[in-house]
């Protein structure tokens, strides 16, 4: 993991990195059976230089917890490591810029199970342009690692009624993992 992270550097590879404060790696464990994907990092994130700390990172952190697991006990990542302006949507140059690194982290924990959290997260990995609201809750295969796709926190603190259908997914990764479903996140 140190090597990927060595070789992102400080990367200038496409037009995200004018804006950014920090590069969002990645964080938690290098050698865990679990990882999440997110999209990119939010203003929160990008000061701070870690995934999922703002509103969105404490639903995933509730999530996480009520899996049976630990943040330190997983990894998380997104698709693309600097903040997009105004967090918008990462462009397809900026995935394709990014995409090489994901791969490599994921190439470097060899996970159990990945959870591709929303849209480019699923499509990006899957090298599937189906919509995120089909894809979910079945189970995929990337590079021989087992893939769930659910959908993002931010969009279920938009949507909170869609809680139920990602606790659903969830449930069935903790079944691969041998852990009892406990309350909903």
């Amino acid at each position: 993991m140190d090597q990927v992270r060595r070789e992102l550097g400080d990367c200038q590879r496409c037009k995200l990195c004018s804006g950014r404060k920090n590069i969002v790696f990645g964080t938690g464990n290098p050698r865990a059976e679990l990882v999440f994907v997110g999209e990119g990092p939010g203003e929160n994130e990008d000061l701070q230089g870690v995934p999922f700390v703002g509103a969105a990172g404490d639903l995933l952190t509730k999530m996480i917890e009520a899996m049976g697991f630990r943040r330190d006990d997983i990894y998380i990542c997104n698709v693309v490591k600097c903040r997009p302006p105004g967090n918008r949507n990462p462009e397809p140059d900026e995935i394709a810029a990014c995409e090489p690194f994901l791969r490599a982290q994921l190439a470097a924990i060899q996970p159990k199970v990945v959870v591709a959290l929303g849209k480019f997260a699923a499509q990006t990995l899957l090298r599937d342009s189906t919509p995120i609201t089909r894809m979910r809750g079945a189970w995929r295969v990337y590079e021989g690692i087992q893939l769930m796709p659910t959908f993002h926190p931010a969009y279920l603190l938009r949507n909170p009624a869609e809680k139920r259908k990602a606790w659903e997914d969830l449930q069935a990764v903790m079944k691969i993992f041998g852990k009892n479903p406990g309350s909903r996140a």
